[in-house]
């Protein structure tokens, strides 16, 4: 007898949506202040060149993707719901960390390793983030919701990179505060957070039966085989984490270096580039949640291979085309117009993108989402770096610098071609 799959969204599900929601908000919100701060503060104030700042960004990033399959391993071992608090209440110890720096130094030769100390140890504690909260939809969601679900949460992650520019900003133009102050407010209302996930976050049990196997067989899982022979048979998981180191590259050219762009490059004013710099992730958040529902739809009419690989490679062909025409116009309306249009139609992927993750590792899901996180974070280490070094470094200009995300982005939507349903798969065969 085949049943039907539940697609109802009880309250139950829609809280676990707007914690995920919430958490996913104020860890992009702490990750990208620290380049608000760059831009508007630190750099000034200690004498570092963009290229060292970078190092800064990129220090977050490699810790973040250092830790992203033992972060898995955990999540499997221990539940979303666990990790998710540990992370919150983790991070929130390294963003007043960041503010602390300032009060205790004004030394370059004391801030500057200080701060990569502690944006290491914040990205180590937040590794798990992403992928905790791709499997607790899995747990939690109606099969034929995810994408959109997932949607939803990513996109709010870039409503906190959008919100950081304007807010962040704010916070540091409060005489009393100024930055280092504005992280220590940041870190208060990550406890907040951290703590209503903590009191509420509940799966809907009646939902779990979507999932492979139930919670309490995934230790014995975890210990059964290891890495290696999981990735050898796996090509989808494989593809997937390239295609998305690609996403990655792109995404964190803007998250990075957009405000920069506009500032120092444009020569723009400080509120004008705030809130050109603001546009791009706001239209990325509103992809996302629109591609995960419309994702949903093509899978429900139309089977996996049109929701899943056709709309992949038409999106990021898409994105890395506008980003040229952002590079290439020279009124400041068009450029944003563009790089927004650029950001938000790759947006779309990210529902569908995580839920292909976490079903191509069945049973083994926190770890499927860890090892396809650290491929697209390790596209991200490498943008806040390489852009710069290309562009200023190098003398070959930023618009030299950003055009190598269009031809990455590119590269990332080929891979498409060899991607299947690896849903139907038994990778413990």
């Amino acid at each position: 007898m085949t049943t039907t799959p539940p697609t109802t969204m009880t309250w139950p599900a829609w809280r676990l949506v707007l914690l995920l929601m919430a958490v996913c908000f104020l860890a992009h919100f702490n990750r990208v202040s620290m380049a608000v701060a760059g831009d508007l503060r630190i750099m000034r104030e200690y004498d570092i060149k963009p290229t060292q700042m970078g190092w800064v960004y990129s220090a977050f990033l490699a810790a973040y993707t250092l830790f992203m399959i033992p972060g898995g391993w955990l999540i499997d071992r221990c539940g979303p719901r666990f990790v998710l608090m540990v992370m919150c209440l983790g991070s929130a110890v390294f963003v007043v960390s960041t503010g602390l720096v300032g009060v205790a130094t004004a030394s370059v030769a004391v801030a500057f390793p200080a701060l990569i100390v502690i944006r290491s140890l914040m990205g180590l504690i937040s590794a798990p983030l992403h992928p905790a909260a791709a499997n607790a939809v899995s747990l939690g969601i109606p099969v034929l919701r995810r994408s959109a679900a997932n949607g939803l949460v990513t996109g709010a992650a870039l409503l906190g990179i959008a919100a950081s520019y304007q807010g962040f900003g704010a916070l540091i133009d409060i005489e009393p505060l100024n930055w280092q102050g504005a992280f220590v407010v940041a870190g208060i209302a990550t406890v907040f957070v951290g703590w209503m996930w903590k009191r509420y976050a509940t799966t809907n049990e009646a939902d779990r039966s979507n999932f492979p196997l139930p919670v309490e067989q995934l230790d014995r899982l975890v210990e059964k085989g290891d890495l290696s022979s999981f990735l050898r048979r796996n090509k989808n998981l494989l593809l997937l984490t390239v295609s998305y180191a690609a996403v990655g590259y792109f995404q964190y050219l803007f998250f990075y270096w957009m405000h920069y762009y506009f500032k120092d490059v444009l020569q723009l004013g400080d509120q004008e580039s705030r809130f050109y710099a603001t546009i791009p992730p706001l239209a990325m958040a509103l992809g996302m949640p629109l591609g995960g529902w419309l994702n949903d739809r093509i899978q429900s009419t139309f089977g996996w291979r049109a929701a899943r690989g056709g709309m992949a490679a038409t999106a990021m062909i898409a994105s890395a085309g506008l980003l040229q025409l952002g590079v290439r116009a020279t009124e400041p309306f068009w450029i944003v117009t563009w790089m927004s249009l650029a950001l938000g139609v790759l947006g779309t992927l990210e529902g569908p993108f995580w839920v292909t993750a976490v079903e191509v590792g069945r049973e083994r899901g926190g770890l499927s989402a860890g090892i396809f996180n650290t491929g697209g974070n390790a596209g991200g280490i490498i943008a806040p770096i390489l852009t710069p070094w290309i562009s200023t470094d190098l003398g070959y200009g930023w618009q030299a610098g950003l055009t190598v995300g269009s031809v990455v982005c590119l590269l990332g939507a080929v891979l498409w071609l060899w991607i299947d349903d690896g849903s139907t798969h038994d990778t413990n065969a």
